[in-house]
């Protein structure tokens, strides 16, 4: 067994090189190929024991699941046509005003998060918004921004709505519905301030249009996904009163729709496992090994020093503050695997605030989250290469502003319901 500084730097060498390979992906291959041997690594040296590694991937387990049953769930929504719905939805709408347009995304992104994950907005409905823009005479700069954005900011409301949300969940001790309650206020707070930045922010965009308006044809709703869909969301508080996995229930609603889809051809059993992200979720278990190296060896005593304990509104500020930091540094999937041990003990408050941190805080930089990367692959394929610059800028005005706004609105809903 090495000695604990060479095992320290062992452990943040291999998250690095994982977070890396992540954001550049050669040759398109999987994260799983960098993460598994890093974990096999840091057990080999002794940086974390097999027993340890074990108890860390068994505790996510359900949180996995719960992601690959939701990956499922949103791709049989886009193959039913629920996004090109909403796209076209959104294009009459909007009747050709930019201003009309921008508004309607935030409402489908931010409901689309909540309800299918960050995911599904940054990879099925970006491409929507794209269309939708064209069609509709358009600078499609505000809007397109507007995905990432809010497939970050919006993703505060459920425990389903990202990874991150999932796994502070399980330590938080709060039932579905009550993290809902909790989260509602700060996720509006979060969605207003953020179209505020975004109307000023874009003004020119937003005035002008790139030529002629496109008709749009009424769009051709799915009702029979629409009401699986809301029953699944109706099933997630039920199974949590009920003291299940709200896992059960996206399992459900994604069964419903793999059945349907399978017996009319839209989709292949092989579809479907792809759908669920496998390689991707052996990707979360084998960065749980090692971010649990990380922590065990230095990190978190590191951020025990930093972090404050109590739930007033300074205490859930600075927990904030320093989530959105460690996010855009090290990653927010590793961040909350971080930081939510350390702050657990302080009760509900403090987890929700580490959240609203790691969710809010990637905003600011390209590497803050694995949406915000798969954002830009998006865009690079249509030709659209973000600036590094506008990106940056945006940060710099959306990111403090909802940081603040969406913390004291979760101290508020303390004081009001509790946790």
């Amino acid at each position: 067994m090495l000695d604990t500084v060479v095992a320290e730097a062992v452990s943040v060498v291999s998250l690095l090189a994982v977070l890396a390979f992540a954001v550049a992906r050669p040759r398109r291959l999987p994260e799983a190929v960098a993460a598994v041997p890093a974990a096999g690594l840091v057990i080999a040296i002794g940086a974390v024991s097999l027993s340890e590694a074990w108890s860390q991937v068994r505790s996510l387990l359900p949180v996995v699941g719960f992601l690959a049953a939701i990956l499922v769930l949103a791709q049989l929504c886009d193959d039913e046509g629920l996004f090109t719905a909403a796209g076209d939805l959104m294009a009459r709408a909007c009747r050709g005003d930019p201003r009309r347009l921008l508004a309607g995304v935030f409402v489908v992104a931010s409901l689309v998060t909540a309800a299918l994950s960050l995911d599904a907005t940054v990879v099925l409905l970006t491409p929507v918004v794209f269309a939708t823009a064209a069609r509709s005479g358009v600078r499609p700069r505000p809007h397109v921004y507007a995905c990432t954005h809010l497939a970050n900011a919006a993703s505060l409301l459920l425990p389903v709505s990202n990874l991150t949300n999932l796994l502070a969940f399980s330590a938080s001790g709060l039932s579905f519905a009550r993290f809902a309650a909790l989260m509602a206020l700060p996720w509006l707070a979060a969605v207003a301030v953020e179209y505020i930045v975004f109307r000023l922010f874009f003004r020119t965009d937003l005035a002008a249009r790139t030529g002629g308006v496109e008709a749009a044809a009424p769009p051709d709703v799915p009702v029979f996904t629409l009401v699986v869909l809301a029953l699944t969301l109706a099933g997630f508080a039920l199974v949590s009163l009920a003291g299940l996995s709200p896992a059960w229930a996206a399992l459900g609603g994604a069964a419903v729709l793999a059945v349907r889809a399978l017996s009319r051809r839209r989709t292949t059993v092989r579809g479907v496992v792809s759908a669920a992200g496998p390689l991707f979720c052996v990707f979360v278990l084998a960065l749980g090994v090692v971010v649990k190296a990380v922590v065990d060896n230095g990190l978190g005593d590191a951020a025990g020093r930093i972090l404050p304990h109590g739930s007033s509104l300074l205490a859930l500020l600075a927990v904030a503050a320093v989530a959105a930091v460690l996010a855009n540094l090290i990653n927010n999937l590793p961040a909350v695997l971080a930081l939510v041990p350390l702050v657990s003990a302080g009760g509900a408050g403090p987890v929700l605030a580490a959240l609203i941190g790691v969710n809010l805080g990637p905003n600011l930089t390209y590497v803050g989250s694995l949406a915000t990367l798969l954002w830009r692959r998006v865009l690079h394929e249509r030709d659209e290469e973000p600036a590094l610059g506008d990106f940056t800028r945006l940060g710099l005005a959306a990111v403090p502003a909802t940081l603040v706004a969406a913390t004291v609105a979760l101290w508020a809903m303390l004081k009001v319901i509790g946790a």
